[in-house]
């Protein structure tokens, strides 16, 4: 099979959604999918983007993406922080995963990243076993804080 990795563009925003809403599907989660193609293109398709997606073809279908973008630690500096690697469930277990992988870590090296991050949910066993292929370790000590869009506007000092 031919996979072709290439970064996305404006046009390809609607089957963006369609990744997101399959891998939230995955997680049981998908009535929590509230980003619009709007918020994308402004914010991944602009002089300064948040985020980079590279997406990966095959006979040019849309079949995956690694979604990533640049972060700071103050104690590492530079980090990539890889939000998402979704690959089409009809396309799964074909190694377009790690070609996505592969690439994303090509653009850490490209930056010269202290650090190549991401989260994985406990339960997700096969996302767990493909980055232990890597070497990959996993953090026990590290709680996931947040507020969401609404605790943020509703914030008063």
């Amino acid at each position: 099979m031919k996979i072709t990795l290439r970064n996305a563009q404006k046009q390809d925003i609607p089957l963006v959604i369609e990744l997101i809403k399959e891998l939230a599907l995955y997680e049981k989660a998908l009535e929590q999918v509230s980003i619009t193609p709007e918020e994308l293109e402004r914010d991944g398709f602009c002089e300064q983007p948040l985020f980079w997606i590279i997406l990966a073809e095959h006979k040019n279908e849309i079949i995956g993406m690694s979604f990533y973008y640049i972060r700071y630690s103050t104690w590492k500096g530079k980090c990539l922080y890889l939000e998402d690697i979704i690959v089409k469930e009809a396309y799964r277990r074909m190694g377009i995963g790690k070609l996505l992988f592969d690439a994303t870590i090509e653009e850490a090296k490209k930056i010269d990243a202290a650090l190549l991050t991401w989260q994985v949910l406990e339960w997700n066993t096969p996302a767990i076993h493909f980055y232990e292929k890597y070497k990959a370790s996993f953090d026990p000590e590290w709680l996931n804080g947040r507020l969401t869009r609404e605790q943020i506007k509703h914030f008063n000092k």
